[in-house]
């Protein structure tokens, strides 16, 4: 019985992110959304595509401030740690990333355009433009990484380029698309957080998801910080 009230006490954030998850999916479809011009009910996607990029950010976050952290301490740990929430932060946004572009298919493209020459147009897009650099800038901080064998070089280089790549990453997403005209919503502010772009409704969706995409992130990351630990203690020995 101890035992069993010490693993809910230790694991009650992984069962709250079950629960929100499941909640942000079945409230998701089913709950009733607004009924507008162009979105129509693809509108639900919020709920995936905005709040896995909300949930990047936030792993992103934590990367950069174990970055920091080492390069204070020069303590590998917090190394290992600014490695895996980034790489997960990269699948969050990748993630992001997919369902945005399927999102825009169906709200920016022009049915009266062959395929092609619509994704051609729509390549050309600010919004997408800065997302797909802030990736392809932390695609290339795990290259680097694996490029360098010394483990206190790479750490320390690594911690920099980790610093560089977090200081892109708010222009290339937030400033790029604001100066520039685009398509996506939010130039004159927040998406998803002005009440011009949801209601009531939806936020009672839209905040546990933005919860329960980010604990699945830090869950996904603490499994992948637990085997590093272990596959760096076996080199030791």
């Amino acid at each position: 019985m101890t035992e069993a009230k010490n693993y809910m006490h230790k694991s009650w954030w992984k069962i709250a992110c079950v629960l929100l998850l499941l909640y942000t999916v079945i409230a998701g479809f089913l709950l009733k959304v607004p009924v507008l011009p162009i979105l129509g009910e693809t509108i639900r996607n919020l709920y995936f595509h905005v709040c896995m990029w909300f949930a990047m950010m936030i792993l992103f976050t934590v990367s950069v401030v174990y970055a920091v952290m080492y390069l204070r301490s020069f303590n590998l740990k917090y190394d290992i740690y600014a490695r895996q929430y980034a790489a997960v932060g990269i699948v969050m946004g990748v993630l992001g990333y997919a369902t945005g572009a399927i999102w825009m298919t169906y709200t920016w493209a022009d049915p009266n355009n062959p395929a092609f020459q619509s994704f051609g147009a729509l390549a050309r897009e600010p919004k997408l433009i800065g997302a797909a650099i802030a990736l392809l800038i932390y695609f290339a901080y795990m290259v680097l990484r694996d490029s360098i064998n010394d483990m206190d070089k790479r750490a320390r280089i690594s911690a920099v380029y980790n610093i560089f790549a977090y200081a892109m990453l708010f222009p290339s997403i937030w400033i790029l698309p604001r100066v520039m005209d685009s398509l996506h919503p939010g130039r004159e502010g927040n998406p998803a957080l002005n009440q011009s772009d949801i209601d009531g409704g939806m936020r009672i969706v839209f905040y546990p998801a933005v919860i329960g995409w980010t604990l699945l992130g830090t869950w996904i990351a603490t499994l992948k910080i637990r085997l590093a630990l272990l596959k760096e203690k076996k080199m030791m020995q």
